[in-house]
């Protein structure tokens, strides 16, 4: 099978080249967001031409020559890129065999490949010597693919990988450059300032005294205003701190703009989105398949959770550079290089090849954060200065006050029960907004700042993925056990006063959290032990993927040992599963937690099945970092909004799991390698979520529904607990 990458990039020098040492150049669409896909990448590659893998360079993506892989999302990296990589690899490989095998006069399986040889008939060449001049035109053929493990290759081989991380040692000891690190020769520096919602009314007397204090204030380069946006560009970035403040604390105090977006019942959200225009799809609907096994009983229950904010610890960064003759420059830790590139040219009025965007890493990214926006105001102010490259960091009060939201969202199941025993019905009902506004998927810039000029491109309204690629709000909607009836709809929410878009694992989290609660709270009813409720769900040669990552993780954390005795008030422990995107990584969770003032995690298992591993500790990492962040949503996250914009931009108002918070992790990666490789950045949050929410039941008795799971939303559900479940007098 051809990979999709493949199909519009089929030439072998558009994912690899020789360099006059003998090292090997990978190309990559995907970019680095400190995932370590790049090594990933790299030991796919490295496999493939039986090489060592500091013999390979992964060549960070950039328009000028990497393929366009689109965005780099969706655990899809290794799966996408890294097939493409591997057929690549492949080929070159099986060519230099074919040479080596016609210059020696020998049979294509009496010729060796080994650290980077090809041996024949008492002789040896390297891949420099082989790799013909024309053949790097060549489109590639993935059925090379299918010898990557050739017998006569790997005999009395070790395998030419090593498992270290060239970065990490430079990040450790502050040495690694990030962009927010970069310079270039006579760089300044600058800031857009804006209101804190999407639209607004500039007060124009705040704005006329602050543009002539400012033009007169020493360091100031140029001052330019355009419709809602103010731009300053300062020649040290202690001046334009400086200047941040000021404005900043201005517009807090509600000068320089008139803001009055419609801010949703944060306690209620549930109904503010039911409330809203939808466009109602339904998913799926096998009702008609239902064998007329009779109901039993029937379980209702909705699940939300809040508008969340990317909180990424290190700021948006981005240079740009305009050349006199109308040709731009950027480089950007955008998730989708092409992507952005596209929208640019829309936003500036240029032809696509008039842009040019280069990544470089920056310092953690999980979704849409404001990589792209950042970029765009480092074009926009670099514009009036060509010739100068620009740089823009935004700041903290901009990080967390003006990059897209994750959607608030509320999921309604009602399940029933056949009298077998078995789960008969299942209608799992999804309100939310979508989950996509990013660039270069309109015909109109999806850039914060084009929308805000005195000639602004229309607010794109936030869509959803297809279901093809895994859906966005409705994304694991589908429960994945055995149920004979199931409907799953969505309703997209058709209204968007603040502006939301992805966040690592889209809509999945909340789905989880709502079906695993849901499968949970069917086993407590039934007095079956959850495991086994599940196992039950999960019968058959399609299910075994799914029933092995469950009984691992039940076995890492000893779930059907006896409770030991002198266990402390409020301990309880929990059990989640999802196959995430119902066609990706199986990954089953178990927590430990103690609720007392608040809800402290103690121990998480996390068992996995990632098919072929290409870099194990890689994965752990992933894996782990996907249910911590999980964590610190389920038990800390909540964005507050005012009329005025997010009002929770800084640490104290939008608090996260810390340190001092996290639990002890153990992770099992199941051993499938003859399965195809599968992400691993985003299947484990669901499971964590809906684990965390079932421990907390366990300790106290009582389902958490809203996320957070905060000591006034626990209250909350004790609360509605005890009114509905009165004690007998």
């Amino acid at each position: 099978m051809t990979p999709e990458p493949l199909k519009s990039h089929p030439q072998l020098r558009q994912w690899l080249a020789l360099a006059a040492n003998g090292q090997v150049q990978a190309f990559t669409g995907k970019v680095d967001l400190g995932q370590g896909i790049s090594h990933a990448l790299r030991l796919i590659v490295a496999e493939e031409l039986r090489l060592p893998a500091e013999r390979i360079t992964m060549v960070a993506a950039s328009t000028h020559f990497s393929p366009d892989e689109a965005v780099t999302s969706g655990s899809l990296s290794v799966q996408h890129s890294g097939a493409a990589l591997r057929c690549a690899a492949a080929h070159l490989r099986e060519s230099c065999r074919s040479i080596m095998a016609g210059r020696t006069g020998v049979a294509l399986p009496d010729v060796r490949c080994a650290n980077g040889l090809f041996m024949a008939a008492g002789r040896s060449a390297s891949y420099l010597e082989l790799a013909p001049a024309g053949g790097w035109d060549q489109a590639i053929d993935p059925a090379h693919a299918q010898t990557s493990h050739a017998p006569q290759d790997l005999v009395g081989t070790p395998p030419p990988i090593t498992p270290v991380r060239p970065d990490v040692a430079a990040k450790v000891f502050g040495e690694f450059e990030f962009i927010q690190d970069r310079t270039l020769p006579g760089m300044c520096h600058g800031l857009v300032f804006r209101p804190g919602t999407l639209t607004a009314e500039v007060i124009d007397s705040d704005m006329l005294a602050l543009q002539s204090g400012l033009q007169a204030t020493p360091g100031v380069i140029h001052v330019v205003r355009n419709g809602l946006l103010l731009g300053v560009l300062t020649e040290t970035e202690h001046v334009l701190g400086q200047i941040a403040q000021k404005i900043e604390g201005e517009a807090a105090q509600g000068r320089l703009w008139r803001c009055q977006a419609e801010v949703p019942d944060l306690q209620d959200v549930p109904s503010w989105l039911k409330a809203q225009p939808l466009e109602t799809t339904v998913i799926v609907d096998t009702s008609g398949e239902l064998a007329g096994s009779g109901d039993l009983q029937r379980l209702s229950a909705e699940f939300q959770r809040p508008f969340l904010q990317h909180a990424s610890i290190g700021l948006c960064c981005a240079l740009a550079q305009w050349s006199t003759s109308e040709q731009i420059e950027v480089w950007s830790h955008s998730q989708g290089i092409y992507n952005l590139r596209r929208d640019l040219a829309l936003a500036f009025g240029l032809p696509t090849e008039q842009v040019q965007v280069s990544h470089v890493e920056g310092a953690g990214c999980y979704g849409h954060n404001g990589a792209d926006d950042v970029a765009w105001d480092a074009a926009w102010l670099a514009q009036h200065l060509p010739g100068r490259p620009v740089r823009v960091q935004w700041t903290r009060q901009a990080e967390l006050g003006h990059a897209p939201l994750a959607p608030a969202m509320a999921v309604g199941i009602e399940a029933r029960l056949g009298t077998n025993g078995q789960l008969s019905e299942w209608t799992q009902t999804v309100w939310g907004q979508g989950h996509g506004t990013r660039p270069g998927r309109g015909a109109t810039p999806a850039l914060l700042g084009a929308w805000q000029t005195a000639e602004p491109a229309p607010v794109t309204l936030a869509v959803n993925a297809a279901m093809a690629v895994g859906g966005g709000s409705e994304r694991n909607a589908q429960p994945p056990y055995d149920i004979a009836s199931v409907q799953v709809i969505n309703h997209r929410v058709l209204n968007m006063p603040f502006r939301v878009s992805a966040m690592r694992a889209l809509g999945a989290p909340v789905n989880v959290l709502a079906a695993e609660s849901v499968m949970d709270e069917w086993a407590h009813r039934l007095s079956q032990d959850p495991l086994a409720f599940r196992l039950a769900h999960l019968q058959g040669e399609a299910h075994i993927r799914a029933a092995a990552v469950l009984q691992k993780v039940a076995d890492m954390a000893a779930w059907s040992a006896p409770r030991p005795k002198d266990l402390p008030d409020g301990w309880g422990r929990g059990l989640a599963y999802a196959r995430y995107k119902n066609t990706g990584a199986w990954c089953a969770v178990v927590v430990e937690l103690v609720v007392a003032e608040k809800v402290r995690l103690h121990k998480l298992w996390i068992a996995a099945d990632l098919g072929h591993v290409v870099d194990a500790e890689g994965a752990v990492n992933q894996l782990e970092g996907g249910a911590l962040q999980a964590a610190s949503w389920a038990l800390c996250e909540a964005a507050q909004l005012s009329p005025q914009g997010i009002t929770s931009n800084d640490w104290t108002r939008y608090p996260i799991l810390k340190f001092s918070d996290m639990p002890d992790v153990q992770v099992h990666l199941i051993h499938t390698p003859d399965q195809p490789s599968l992400g691993a950045g985003e299947c484990s949050s669901g499971p964590c979520c809906a684990a965390i929410a079932n421990a907390i039941f366990d300790a106290i008795g009582v389902r958490v529904r809203s996320m957070p799971f905060t000591p006034d939303n626990l209250m909350r559900a004790i609360e509605h607990h005890d009114s509905h479940n009165p004690s007998p007098s």
